[in-house]
């Protein structure tokens, strides 16, 4: 539970940082069509990184479910996947990193998923 707590928070606050980033460093900097790409990351990255703390709060009522372990690693796994292909798309323009996107989405589906299936076995 401890865990998700820490990565919740770790997260929440780079998603602060990388989109302030984005609104001031980048402004004028990349293309409109990239910092909407950005802000996308972005906000995937704060939802996810609530995600993390909803995690840890179903954790405290059940906290040997390895289904919602797995949701918030899955939750660590999608941000990065996500939110992180889609910033090194944004900044460096190399389009097959949009490949990866996918893969997070899916990552963040499948977590929702677990809570899902975690709740129906209380």
């Amino acid at each position: 539970m401890k865990i998700f707590v820490i990565l919740g928070a770790i997260n929440a606050a780079l998603a602060v940082a990388l989109g302030a980033f984005g609104a001031h460093g980048l402004e004028g900097k990349i293309s409109e069509k990239y910092l909407e790409v950005w802000k996308t990351g972005v906000q995937y990255h704060m939802f996810h990184a609530i995600g993390l703390f909803v995690v840890a709060l179903l954790l405290a009522k059940a906290p040997q479910s390895s289904l919602l372990s797995t949701s918030g690693w899955l939750m660590m796994a999608g941000i990065i996947l996500f939110s992180g292909s889609l910033y090194v798309l944004s900044i460096s323009g190399i389009k097959v990193l949009g490949a990866i996107t996918p893969l997070g989405g899916v990552a963040f589906i499948t977590a929702w998923i677990l809570i899902v299936i975690a709740a129906l076995k209380w």
